[in-house]
């Protein structure tokens, strides 16, 4: 047999079991080591990403909050700028109504008075016209007063025998 081929005896098997033992314990330690400084570690990291967190969230609160006082000031301004133009608004619209209203008032007093000067010139033609047939109608009648006051002289002198 070659040296180092030989048969294991007890006692190398001993030993063999007693290294791999030792060995088995050594890593066991290292292990546990290494997992509680992997533990440690962790727990440091965690600690920093929870109190980066905090500080991000604490930064982002602060700035949404100045985001919003400034979006409600920018409102504020927006909303009283657009009720100043709204006023303007109605207050032109207002003065434009009054205008036309004005100018509907003075054309319709305009057709009033144009109507009744129509009316007066028709009504003092007619007054004319009404007089001069009176007058016709008084000349008929002194005509026909004449004419019955002949017709009667005429029966006068037919029906009663002449005066002697």
């Amino acid at each position: 047999m070659t040296p180092g081929n030989e048969p294991a005896t007890k006692q190398d098997l001993e030993q063999l079991r007693a290294g791999t033992k030792q060995d088995i314990a050594e890593l066991r330690a290292g292990t546990k080591q290494d997992i509680a400084e992997l533990r440690a570690g962790t727990k440091q990291d965690i600690e920093q990403l929870r109190a980066g967190t905090k500080q991000d969230i604490a930064e982002l609160r602060a700035g949404t909050e100045q985001d919003i006082a400034q979006l409600r000031t920018e409102t504020k301004q927006d909303i009283a700028q657009l009720r100043t133009e709204t006023k303007q608004g109605f207050e032109q619209l207002r003065t434009e109504m009054s205008h036309q209203y004005n100018d509907l008032v003075e054309r319709i007093s305009d057709s009033e008075t144009r109507l009744l000067k129509a009316f007066y010139d028709y009504a003092d033609s007619n007054s004319r016209r009404v007089n001069q047939l009176e007058g016709n109608d008084a000349a008929f009648l002194n005509r026909m007063g004449a004419l019955e006051n002949r017709v009667l002289e005429l029966e006068k002198r037919v029906n009663m025998p002449p005066r002697q």
